[in-house]
């Protein structure tokens, strides 16, 4: 899609400064001007423009699937607009998940859910926030030694390179988790065994939590909260 254009990117508003950052460092190493055009701001107003332009020729998108559906759609009501058919590649939401074997070495699985969920706070879409455990390995001690290892992360300033874990990106997305540790707290089906706690005095934290659930209907295991969170 993108072989032989010239490309529109626009950043999520929590991600700007990065973006800038990158830029320059791309136009210092030689990128002509305009073959990447950097565009902040609202996020329904610049892709307004950039969707009704009769040469959009392709959009690779990353991030919610609500959003990524409300381009698909305006793309296709405006089909007979374009010069041609825009391909679209979208990178939503995921809900990954782990499955571990009966025959699982404990200590790579407990690295590999660890890593998996917790690392760069679970805000990435390939992060584990199921996981698919047999009780003969959950139930015989792993559930203990994997909750000792959650809680032992270390939290704070991400310059600090002795913390494993940092601040969520925002506001928005310390309350989406607050509300569902708080929720999982008070449902009968699910336990948290490791973290469910938050402070936003400083900064937006949020533990690294993991909560087991008897129900595989639950929300835990369905919604997608884009943190620190798994559900086993």
């Amino acid at each position: 899609a993108l072989m032989g254009n010239v490309v529109v990117w626009k950043p999520s508003p929590t991600q700007t400064h990065a973006a800038v950052l990158l830029m320059r460092l791309l136009e210092e190493a030689g990128l002509p001007k305009g073959v990447i055009n950097l565009v902040t701001g609202d996020g329904i107003e610049v892709s307004k423009v950039a969707l009704e332009h009769r040469d959009l020729a392709g959009i690779h998108f990353t991030g919610s699937t609500k959003t990524f559906q409300y381009l698909w759609k305006t793309v296709g009501n405006n089909i007979e607009k374009y010069r041609s058919y825009p391909r679209l590649v979208g990178e939503t939401g995921g809900k990954d998940f782990l499955v571990a074997h009966p025959s699982a070495d404990r200590a790579v699985l407990k690295t590999a859910l660890t890593r998996g969920a917790f690392e760069y706070q679970g805000q990435k879409c390939s992060a584990t926030s199921r996981a698919y455990i047999p009780a003969s390995i959950w139930n015989s001690g792993f559930k203990e030694e994997f909750a000792a290892e959650v809680d032992y992360l270390t939290m704070g300033d991400v310059t600090d390179l002795a913390n494993f874990v940092g601040a969520v990106i925002d506001e928005r997305a310390f309350a989406k988790n607050k509300a569902a540790i708080d929720r999982a707290k008070t449902d009968p089906a699910c336990t948290i065994v490791a973290g469910g706690s938050y402070d936003d005095s400083v900064g937006y934290f949020v533990r690294p939590t993991v909560v087991e659930c008897s129900d595989p209907e639950n929300e835990v295991f369905k919604t997608e909260y884009f943190g620190p969170f798994l559900a086993v």
